[in-house]
């Protein structure tokens, strides 16, 4: 490729903002741009890009052919430097189109001088071949023939193009030379044209709709990124950890741990009816109305809920709902009390490998507006280990359509109980993943709690007592 000395230089915003073309190459636009941006923030990957480079014409000479294309047929000079073999490379453009004209002067007594002042093939398209040739001519541009009316016609009545049903073709024709008497074609659009130029359009602001999408999406999943929790409140009884592994960009489901003062820590998760950016948009609903309420939590935690259903179904439609587990966890005597609306049962399993289900205290968050939420209570002690997830997780399948289900939940858990909250976390998931590794359908979210003894923050300093 050619290192250029004078180039013209091309903008991604300045090609969208261009008017519509009414001068092109017909015959070589293949590409939004002659050379694509570089260093941009958005590019086609390698495989999608197909174009040609240019289309030689030969010349005698490369200022006068040059002063022609620029100040006769007003064409942009793109390219005019000098390679390392000492050949001087010329290149312009027309004013609206995607096409590079290469000029070429070869040598006299070379067979590339013999194609001087030949036809050449190579059409231009214009919306208004007359008023072309009368601003051309005007110039002193010399044309072959005046502007006539030409039809083809397929002798099957097929369209002449794939796709375009039209099977005529046609419009207005007139021919040209330069000043070496290379002879150039002119024609305006016809029917075919105009469908061919509305496909190419239509085909662009798709991948404009594309490319938006993405990155918006990709912008969508940055914010709720940060809805998640960024820090752990300090909690000296408790390990704790969380992570949502979203099936798309964005997604429903939600976990949160929330500060509640006194030696008290909140526990969240949620699952949000549907998925995608409906579901995402009911997940930072959710989680506004939860951080904007948690004050109540500590001495009102029913309350609380109340609150947050009543919000729900203010701000959302009439069909969005959520299913919802909260508990607040008391981290100087062990007491955990909770709230299950609608949700999965979360799973305590002692230390002793028994296992405890919260089940459901009340109905899922936002369907009812006269919503009561009963609550639940237990106690963490050393080693016992508390689970809450999503559906995500107990429903992810295997390619015989079988589910991952709660035992193989509860005989991971079991499996990696000895290791850190956190990488409980991404052993059970990556459980869950190996299980099923097909595309994912669901939203994994899994929370997991360690309760780990403390002396100076027991009863009275004494160890927890599971009996007790």
């Amino acid at each position: 490729m050619p290192q250029f000395s004078r180039i013209e230089q091309y903008d991604s915003r300045l090609v969208r903002n261009m008017p519509e073309p009414d001068l092109q190459c017909a015959v070589v636009s293949c590409s939004p741009l002659i050379i694509p941006p570089m260093g941009g923030t958005y590019q086609l990957p390698p495989e999608h890009i197909l174009r040609l480079h240019c289309v030689k014409v030969f010349v005698r000479d490369h200022e006068l052919s040059v002063r022609f294309y620029v100040d006769q047929l007003g064409f942009r000079l793109v390219a005019d430097t000098t390679l390392h073999s000492g050949e001087r490379w010329v290149a312009v453009a027309p004013p609206h189109g995607q096409s590079v004209l290469a000029l070429v002067a070869p040598s006299p007594d070379s067979k590339q001088a013999q194609l001087i002042g030949r036809p050449t093939d190579i059409i231009f398209i214009t919306d208004d071949v007359i008023a072309r040739y009368r601003e051309w001519s005007q110039r002193g541009v010399k044309f072959i023939s005046v502007p006539k009316l030409r039809r083809v016609k397929s002798a099957s009545g097929d369209p002449l193009v794939t796709g375009i049903e039209a099977p005529v073709w046609g419009g207005v024709f007139a021919s040209f030379k330069d000043l070496d008497g290379n002879i150039f074609s002119l024609v305006s659009f016809d029917e075919v044209t105009h469908a061919m130029e509305a496909s190419r359009r239509a085909e662009a602001d798709r991948a404009e709709a594309e490319r938006r999408l993405a990155q918006e999406l990709e912008i969508a999943k940055q914010v709720q990124a940060h809805l998640f929790p960024p820090d752990l409140p300090i909690v000296k009884t408790l390990d704790y950890a969380g992570r949502c592994q979203q099936a798309r960009h964005v997604g429903g489901d939600y976990y949160d741990f929330l500060p509640l003062g006194r030696d008290r820590l909140g526990l969240a998760i949620a699952d949000i009816a549907g998925k995608g950016i409906a579901a995402a948009l009911l997940m930072a609903n959710l989680q506004a109305n939860l951080r904007s309420q948690c004050a109540f939590a500590s001495e009102e935690p029913q309350r609380l809920l109340q609150s947050i259903n009543r919000l729900f179904c203010e701000n959302t439609p009439e069909n969005a709902y959520a299913t919802f587990f909260f508990a607040q966890y008391d981290d100087h005597t062990g007491r955990l009390q909770y709230a299950n609306c609608g949700h999965l049962c979360a799973l305590l399993v002692r230390s002793n490998g028994e296992v405890e289900r919260l089940n459901p205290t009340a109905t899922v968050l936002g369907l009812f507006d006269n919503w009561e939420c009963g609550l639940g209570e237990t106690r963490l002690f050393d080693g016992d280990l508390l689970a809450l997830y999503t559906d995500g997780v107990t429903e992810a399948f295997d390619g015989a359509g079988e589910e991952y289900g709660e035992q193989r939940l509860l005989e991971s858990l079991l499996r990696y109980r000895t290791l850190p909250s956190c990488s409980i976390v991404d052993s059970v998931i990556a459980d869950v993943r190996r299980f099923s590794p097909h595309e994912q359908q669901d939203d994994i979210t899994l929370v997991v709690a360690k309760c780990r003894s403390s002396a100076n923050d027991n009863q009275l300093g004494f160890h927890y007592d599971a009996g007790a």
